[in-house]
Formats: structure tokens, C-alpha cells, sequence
């Protein structure tokens, strides 16, 4: 059964473009240049100058995306990558693809979002690299970790996957640290139809070798000469026309996002659930309306019956995931708290005031009296 609020509904957004995505891809059926090709080459000049950078390279995946900036940089065994234990798993597995061991650590109870201070805690002689996950939208403190990883000769990797348009201080996500890193999911803000993913940088050497590792490690420019080993990790033509054809939306639906996230804060007023703060220097772009509530398990169940579907982001730390459990030094309590009490509610670009509210009175069903907070 459909729930009367769904947790993402991508079809009104797609709507008035559709026509415009098919036209291109009959393009691509004509030409036969699904591999490459004019979108791959305009939507990597336009991606990069959208975040602020002089680079970008279009791939197969976010994960990819992750492992070819950390090869790219030189990460791989031997060495240690720093990174928060509350990421989606691909953040952990691409540490660990790229032959490094990730050092988890714990984050700031206000906005759940890595800070210098856990980095400095975790940082050891073995230590090449510092993950900043940009979590639900929002971007970590760049300068406090930009200024730990450069005190510490550490790579910056930015983790920008659910990020795509935030700000830190007007910096667009993927400009601030060495290197960034975005996936293009379908249920991103900015979403292929299909998968992809890209690595941007002003490194314009990286940026070439990034390149090279991510199409079996060529040499740029010479097809069967190859330098490295690389992999196969290309963004197709296909899904590179559709996100070109959807970025000069990403504002509106980032905007739209954010008008959303004020219906929610009106909504949980005077309730015992709270959104992930923000920070003043951040301009979240609303990935996720994620919110803090007691007895989560119940809670959700008591919207699926009033017709609310919600997620979970995420239900188990990495450093209590079993495929992770070797890298486990510590307790992350933080972490395992907002695991615990974490609730997606719905939200996408086109979600009306009357569905928020809908959430809304689910919520004052599913939240007993005695657990409200006085208004």
C-alpha cells in the first residue's frame, strides 16, 4: 500500500524535464556515444564550476568516488584514515578498498558532524587522511579541520555525498577540503537516474591522475598504454545528460528543501523530537529531515499506520557494523545514541505544507503526553 506521505517522491520534480532527458538520450541512441561524449565532458565543466573548483571527474559511483580520491592521494596500506563512525558504510568500505585501516571516531552531539577535536584525539604517526562526512545536508566545521589536517600534514577528504550545493562561510561542499567527493544516486539532491558519481579538486594534477585510475589506469590521452592499475569507474553519457539537464534546478529544489525544514520546525514544536542543529556558518541543504526521537521503533510504526513512511540514517555505526568490528578500538557514544533515536521523515523538493503537516499530527500520535516537552 502506498503511504499517503511517501519518505521521497522524485516524480513531480521530474516532470517539466522529462521531455528534455528523453531528447537527449534518443541523442545518445543515435550517436551511440554512451561512454564519454559531449554531456560527460559539459557536465564535469559545469559540475566544477557549480562547487567552486577548477576540476571535475564524472565516475561510476560515490563509493568509487571515494576510493579513487584516496588512491589519487597516495592513502593505501600502511596508513590510517580518520572518519566518523555515524557515515553511510561506503565511506568505511572505501578506506578499507583502498588498502588503508579507518580510524573511527565520534562526533558533536549538536549537529551529530566531525569536529577538530575528535581528529586530534585520533590523529598517530601512521595517520594520511581525514574523512569530513557532510552529514543530512550540512557541512562540518572546514576551517577547524582544514587547519588541524594542514598542522598534521593530512589529506582533507570531503565526503560530500549528501551535501550536493551546502555552504560552509559561502564555500560550496567539495571546495573546501583537498579533494571532494559526491554521489549521484537517484535519491540525492541532485540524483541520476541510475547511478554516478564525481571527485572534484583545484588539484589539477590529482584531478589527472584521478582520471587515469578511474579508466583502468591510462595514460591520458594514449588508449592502451597504461601507467598504473586502475579500475572501471566511468560516468556514462546517459546519466551524465540527465544531471546536466537537472543542475540548473539544484537550487530551487535545495531552497524548496529548506522552506520544507521550517513547515518540520513548526510541527515538532512543543514535542520530544529534535532536528540535528545547524551550524551558524553552515547552509544545510536539507538531504534529510532527520530528527531525534525516544522509543524510535514505536514511533515509526505508530506513522506507518497513520500513512508516514520514514527511514533510519543509520541504524548501526560502522565501528559496530560485523565487517568492521576488527577496527573498533573504543565505545563512540554519540554516535551510538543518535543510532539509537535517529528518524527520517519525509522530504523531497516538492513535498506540500498540508503533507508536513500530515507528519506532523502523526507524530503528536506517536508521541505519548507523558514524553512531550511542554510547549
Amino acid at each position: 500500500m502506498t503511504p499517503a506521505v511517501p519518505f521521497l517522491d522524485l516524480s513531480a520534480a521530474h516532470e517539466p524535464i522529462t521531455e528534455e532527458i528523453v531528447l537527449a538520450w534518443r541523442q545518445i541512441l543515435t550517436t551511440s556515444s554512451f561512454i564519454g561524449g559531449s554531456y560527460v565532458e559539459g557536465f564535469e565543466q559545469e559540475w566544477a564550476a557549480y562547487c567552486q573548483v577548477s576540476s571535475a571527474v564524472g565516475v561510476a559511483n560515490g563509493t568509487d568516488a571515494l576510493v579513487l580520491a584516496l588512491r589519487g592521494l597516495g592513502v593505501g596500506p600502511g596508513d590510517e584514515v580518520v572518519l566518523p563512525a555515524n557515515t553511510f558504510v561506503a565511506t568505511a568500505e572505501a578506506v578499507v578498498l583502498a588498502g588503508a585501516v579507518p580510524r573511527f571516531v565520534d562526533v558533536d552531539p549538536h549537529t551529530l558532524l566531525l569536529t577538530k577535536t575528535q581528529v586530534e584525539g585520533a590523529v598517530t604517526d601512521r595517520t594520511a587522511a581525514v574523512i569530513a562526512v557532510h552529514l543530512f545536508g550540512q557541512m562540518c566545521d572546514m576551517d577547524a579541520l582544514a587547519e588541524v589536517c594542514r598542522r598534521s600534514g593530512l589529506a582533507l577528504i570531503e565526503d560530500a555525498a549528501q551535501a550536493h550545493g551546502a555552504t560552509w562561510r559561502g564555500r560550496r561542499a567539495g571546495s573546501a577540503g583537498d579533494v571532494g567527493c559526491f554521489s549521484f544516486y537517484p535519491g540525492k539532491n541532485l540524483g541520476a537516474l541510475g547511478d554516478g558519481g564525481a571527485v572534484v579538486t583545484d588539484d589539477a594534477a590529482l584531478a589527472e591522475r584521478i582520471r587515469s585510475l578511474a579508466d583502468h589506469g591510462r595514460r591520458i590521452g594514449a588508449k592502451y598504454v597504461h601507467d598504473v592499475v586502475g579500475t572501471n569507474s566511468r560516468l556514462d553519457n546517459m546519466q551524465a545528460a540527465a544531471l546536466q539537464i537537472k543542475l540548473p534546478h539544484l537550487d530551487g529544489w535545495n531552497a524548496a528543501r529548506r522552506t520544507a525544514m521550517r513547515w518540520y520546525a513548526e510541527e515538532l514544536q512543543g514535542l520530544d523530537a529534535d532536528l540535528v542543529g545547524i551550524a551558524p556558518q553552515a547552509e544545510s541543504v536539507h538531504h534529510l529531515a532527520a530528527v531525534l526521537v525516544p522509543q524510535r521503533v514505536e514511533v515509526a510504526a505508530v506513522l506507518a499506520g497513520e500513512g508516514v513512511a520514514s527511514g533510519v540514517h543509520y541504524p548501526i555505526p560502522c565501528h559496530r557494523q560485523v565487517a568492521y568490528a576488527r577496527y573498533a578500538t573504543h565505545d563512540l557514544p554519540v554516535c551510538e545514541d543518535a543510532a539509537a533515536r535517529l528518524l527520517s521523515l519525509p522530504l523531497f523538493p516538492t513535498i506540500t505544507r498540508e503533507q508536513v503537516g500530515r507528519v506532523g499530527e502523526a507524530l503528536r500520535a506517536a508521541l505519548p503526553a507523558e514524553v512531550r516537552r511542554a510547549s
